[in-house]
Formats: structure tokens, sequence, C-alpha cells
């Protein structure tokens, strides 16, 4: 059971845009893209600032499609929302302490999506580090110590989360030394997460219960994106927003996400209200080298799904 219901208005509405999706985009096979779609009805549960508790918040039913739902895929930068989540959690429980450069690092990572800010978080959330191959008792110490945000994640408890796999730190030229060796001889320790996975967590994120409401809603900030061409960050090589869902919805939505994207994925993962309309979560995961480079399926996926929403 995934914490959504599966809804027959949705699922007609999402296949039908799947099939205009395979339609426009030909080289996208239907195993290069997985979507889960959560339609917020009124009275709505979400970015209120935490007003219900955890408790009434996950009596809230809510009804979502899925597509590949719980395929495993690589996650690419998504994945630090896992670690801005558990980072939270760690200073909730004294586990770790606030200061300037962790601020800094939880920020540079989800804003500008920083592969270096996120090696520090993960170095705290472990309390590991990189660096040449370890003897094997002192491996095992380190791996066992880097699963720790593995660790957590099982222990919600949330069946989405049971295939998931979130302990490497995100590369740009890839892992060496003992990082390289932890991926596994053919990369089989590398993260690996769903969309449904990923859904839930943003699901818990925007409802105010992701550790705390204040922490939930500091997470929030963080992920708030503007649609504004203005002020759209020129020196980057991806902002986000562009090539991504963001860039499909009017400019006068509001977006909350975190995209994820390297030369063979391109990944977002979105809570977005539309102007007078139902808010929703949007999670698409796109693979292939081509699907990569292509800066327009993510767009037209949104488009069509803010359309359906406007007409529910």
């Amino acid at each position: 059971m995934v914490f959504f219901n599966h809804n027959g208005q949705l699922e007609n509405l999402g296949n039908e845009i799947l099939e205009a999706t395979w339609s426009a985009f030909p080289s996208l096979n239907h195993n290069q893209i997985a979507l889960t779609w959560i339609v917020y009805d009124p009275p709505v549960p979400v970015n209120t600032g935490g007003a219900l508790t955890p408790n009434a918040f996950w009596k809230h039913s809510v009804r979502g499609y899925s597509y590949r739902g719980e395929e495993r895929i690589y996650p690419a930068s998504v994945v630090k929302l896992f670690y801005v989540v558990a980072v939270q959690e760690w200073l909730a429980k004294g586990m770790a302490h606030s200061s300037p450069e962790l601020e800094r690092a939880m920020k540079d990572m989800i804003v500008d999506s920083s592969n270096d800010a996120t090696s520090l978080i993960v170095d705290i959330l472990s309390g590991t580090t990189s660096g040449p191959e370890l003897p094997t008792g002192p491996f095992e110490t380190w791996k066992y110590q880097r699963q720790i945000i593995n660790r957590y994640y099982q222990s919600l408890g949330w069946e989405e989360l049971a295939a998931i796999n979130v302990c490497q730190k995100t590369w740009g030229d890839g892992p060496y030394g003992r990082e390289r060796i932890f991926y596994g001889e053919m990369f089989e320790n590398r993260n690996m997460v769903t969309t449904n996975a990923t859904a839930r967590l943003l699901h818990s994120i925007v409802g105010g219960v992701a550790v705390s409401s204040e922490r939930s809603q500091s997470i929030m900030a963080l992920l708030k994106r503007s649609l504004n061409p203005d002020d759209l960050p020129k020196d980057v090589e991806e902002d986000q927003v562009t090539g991504f869902l963001g860039a499909g919805l009017p400019e006068n939505s509001q977006i909350w996400s975190k995209a994820g994207w390297t030369s063979s994925v391109r990944h977002d993962a979105a809570y977005i209200e539309l102007s007078d309309q139902r808010p929703y979560l949007l999670i698409v995961f796109t693979e292939g080298k081509a699907q990569a480079k292509n800066r327009e399926i993510l767009p037209f996926v949104s488009r069509k799904i803010a359309t359906a929403v406007s007409n529910l």
C-alpha cells in the first residue's frame, strides 16, 4: 500500500498525458520515464505551516497516480532532499550541531545543488570522510557508519522507502579512493530511489511533519523557486527551472522543487500551487542520454499536468 489512494480520474488523465508525451517525444521509451502525481483536494492538508499534528496529517487521505512509481532509479541530485531532511533530524536530536558552515552547506546543496556542499552534509550525517582506500577492518567500520542514513529512513517504517539506497555523495567527475570502492565494482551500491518514495518524503515536508513543523518550513524555504526569468541565475549550466517542471508553469504559479541531472538522467520533484486551483505534487524521472539532454520533456509533462489540474 502506498500512502496515496489510486484514483480512476487521475489514472485516466495520467495515462493520457503519458501517451501524449510518448507521441511528442518518440525517442522516449516507455521504460525511460517514471511519474508520481498527488492532488490535494479541499480541505488541503499541506503548506499550512504544520497546522496538523503528524498523526492527523497521516490520517488525511490523498489521491494520486503513479507510473513505474516503484522502480528503483538513480536519483542524481534529487537525493539531496533525503539528505536535507536527515540533517534536520540530526540537528533536532543533537546528533549534529548547527554552525555557519553547516547552514551554508544546506542552503547551497538545495538552492544551487552544490555537490561540494553535499559532501560536507554526508560527512556530518555519517561521521565519515572521503579519502584513500582503507584496510579491511577500518573500511568495514566506515561503511557501517555511512549506512546510518539508510538506517534512519528504514526506521520510519514507510513502505515506499523499503527499496531505496541513500548513502552516497554526489559527484562531478565521480568517486575516487574509498568512495569508489564503496560504490561496488559494478556501481551496485549507488544511490537508488523511486518516484513514490520521493513523493512521500516531499509530502511530509510540505505537510509540515518532516522532523517538525519548524524544520519542515525551513526546508520549504530552501526549495522555493522563482519562475521570473530575471531571477534565474545566468552563470550556471542548470538553474533547476529551465528544462525542468517549473518551465511548464504559468509565471504566477508557485513551485518548491529539487531537480537532478547527469549525462544520463533528468529528474524533478516539485510541489506546485497554481492560481485558484488544487495544489499538487509531481515527481518525474527520465533516463537515457538523449533524454538527459532534452530540456523539453519535463516542461511538456508539467504543462499537461497543470492543464489537467485546472480542469479537475
